[in-house]
């Protein structure tokens, strides 16, 4: 990991060296779908409920040129938790790149919608 900076952090949990690994190799993946990932947020958290034993959120946060992509992700499990909060980054990631990809192959003309005055030259 060169130029690969994942912040990890945990709210109402340890981060254990396990966990820690866990998510290093699971978005490490994601710098191979975009070379211009500047910086990878990821936020653990656990919030006991009355309902469950207990809710395990996870949020990501990739920071990139132009605005962030921002997803997080609920379950009963923090390493399920993990693992659908890196699919729906990979396809997020993805889809931007195809947006781009698409906006670069098809530009589309500029109407200016009054009318210019015209200038005589002498």
């Amino acid at each position: 990991m060169s130029n690969e900076t994942i912040l990890i952090t945990g709210l109402n949990l340890d981060l254990t060296d396990a966990l820690k690994d866990s998510v290093n190799e699971k978005m490490a993946k994601l710098f191979k779908h975009n070379e211009k990932i500047v910086r990878l947020h990821i936020e653990l958290e656990y919030q006991p409920s009355r309902k469950r034993q207990g809710e395990f959120i996870a949020k990501g946060r990739i920071e990139l040129r132009g605005p962030d992509v921002v997803v997080s992700v609920e379950s009963d499990d923090l390493y399920k938790s993990i693992d659908i909060l890196e699919e729906k980054l990979t396809r997020q990631i993805r889809r931007r790149h195809r947006l781009e990809k698409e906006k670069r192959n098809h530009p589309h003309d500029i109407e200016i919608p009054s009318v210019l005055p015209k200038t005589s030259t002498v």
